[in-house]
């Protein structure tokens, strides 16, 4: 094996890279890295099975080794990102470089094939589209330490929502760290087709690790942990589309509330080691239905606090790149020449990645040794005109014009990380901060039954009324809904 070349110290802020592949796509790619500095990538070198380039440098960059050599130069040489740049590698080899960088929590990107790459012209462009440095005004930051890996060694992992664009993206790293079982729950067969056909190249959807179910069946999930005996959940699954939770409240608490109640309590009877719940920042104060039974799911966590499993929770802000995310949106006004619709024009969001979300989920896993809330240190909050302009920029966009349509109900003009009795408290990590949970209001189980029944019984206005009482903090748009107020408290049972 050819010996790995310790890689030079970055002068620049950027991520350092791996171009794998020193044919013509790599050093015209690397060239464009290195020119472009809005790309966010720092080359810094090659790998190449090809023997007879071994040791040479290309526009002043070595090969520092072959594919064999991946994780000891990503392991010495502090690697942040993996770029493929052989258009002709087939996909399942470029799957598993993918999961031996994800072991050693590297981020792969990969070049389109070569026909797609003739057709876009020059290879830059689609690197472009994937780096969001411009797009939100930071660097996009690497979260997921090597730690993490212990955390996920050798364990049973459940994830659910497994087939959506957070979900899928979890399986895809945990399965790089080598777990005993990755289970994978959704309830839409189509969605787990896709997700184990990304993993694996192929989805005869015929293993006992992918599980068609619902999250509202308790009896059900009891069944699940009791076959599979996960160690370790990442629960990914939720309604969290706000305006349809809004018009439906009942569904956002049988999924979002009842849902991940009925995971904990099967997490507990079953010994699960670690419950990571996915949250959002619009928990913190919330002003919606999404946000208000996401804030409700964060409590059911503490009431259950003290048991043997460590509850955690993580919020994520606006996520780029999720399945319907508004760049997705944004992409298909600006091909087809329409106007951007946007609510406000002074309306920001925190947005943070995927690989970022998933990141962070991992790092709580690791960190967390108790019930505690976690957050990613994403900036300052982006307008959103702004980053449809720079984004307009990015694809040679040069006039935009924007429509606004207003808030809707349960909109925030700015998001919050942490609600107005939290504290934000430092963690080992020097991006990620965590709060303690406030305790639940008295009668919170109580309140909880009366919840349930309403939902289930789709009685919105009373659904609305125990929001209120269960969550204090939740301020939804004056008006809404006439059956919102404070009422009386609940029986003393907490």
């Amino acid at each position: 094996m050819s010996q790995p070349v310790l890689l030079r110290q970055s002068e620049t802020n950027l991520l350092r890279t791996i171009v794998v592949g020193a044919g013509e796509a790599g050093l015209a790619l690397a060239r464009d890295l290195h020119r472009v500095s809005s790309f966010g990538l720092d080359p810094v070198g090659f790998l190449d099975d090809d023997t007879t380039k071994q040791g040479r440098r290309f526009g002043g960059r070595r090969v520092f080794g072959t594919l064999a050599d991946l994780e000891l130069v990503l392991e010495r040489n502090r690697v942040d990102v993996v770029v493929v740049a052989i258009p002709s590698m087939p996909p399942h080899e470029v799957k598993r470089l993918g999961l031996r960088a994800a072991a050693q929590g590297v981020t792969v990107l990969h070049l389109p094939p070569f026909l797609a790459a003739l057709q876009r012209q020059i290879a830059g462009t689609d690197m472009r589209a994937l780096q969001v440095g411009p797009l939100i005004g930071r660097p996009e930051l690497h979260v997921v330490s090597r730690g993490a890996a212990e955390a996920i060694s050798g364990k049973r992992v459940l994830v659910t929502g497994a087939g959506g664009s957070i979900g899928s993206e979890l399986c895809r790293q945990v399965s790089g760290f080598g777990p005993a079982e990755l289970i994978m729950l959704d309830h839409d067969e189509s969605n787990l087709h896709r997700t184990q056909l990304d993993l694996w190249g192929e989805a005869l959807l015929d293993t006992e690790s992918t599980v068609v179910a619902d999250i509202r069946d308790a009896e059900r999930i009891h069944q699940l942990f009791r076959d599979h005996r996960p160690q370790v959940v990442f629960h990914a699954a939720a309604l969290k589309h706000l305006p349809v939770l809004e018009r439906h409240p009942c569904e956002g608490v049988k999924s979002n509330v009842r849902g991940t109640e009925n995971l904990v309590e099967a997490a507990l009877a079953h010994d699960v080691e670690r419950f990571v719940l996915i949250s959002t920042d619009k928990a913190a104060n919330p002003a919606s239905v999404l946000g208000a039974t996401k804030r409700l799911a964060e409590l059911v966590l503490d009431i259950h606090h003290g048991s043997g499993t460590v509850l955690t929770a993580v919020r994520f802000g606006n996520v780029l790149g999720s399945r319907g995310s508004l760049l997705h949106v944004v992409r298909d006004q600006l091909a087809s020449g329409s106007e951007v619709t946007v609510t406000h024009p002074d309306v920001n969001r925190f947005f943070m990645t995927i690989e970022e979300a998933v990141g962070l989920v991992l790092e709580a896993a690791r960190m967390s040794d108790g019930s505690a809330t976690y957050v990613l240190d994403m900036g300052e909050p982006v307008r959103i005109v702004d980053l449809v302009r720079n984004f307009a920029n990015l694809l040679n966009v040069r006039e935009v014009t924007f429509r606004y349509t207003g808030l809707r109900p349960g909109e925030k003009l700015t998001e919050e990380l942490f609600g107005v009795d939290e504290e934000a408290l430092p963690t080992d990590h020097p991006r990620i901060s965590m709060t303690r949970p406030q305790r639940a209001v008295p009668g919170f189980r109580a309140g909880l039954r009366e919840l349930y029944d309403a939902a289930s019984h789709n009685r919105p206005d009373e659904v609305f009324r125990h929001l209120r009482r269960l969550v204090p903090e939740y301020n939804p748009a004056p008006g809404l809904v006439s059956a919102v107020t404070a009422g009386a408290p609940y029986p003393d049972d907490f």
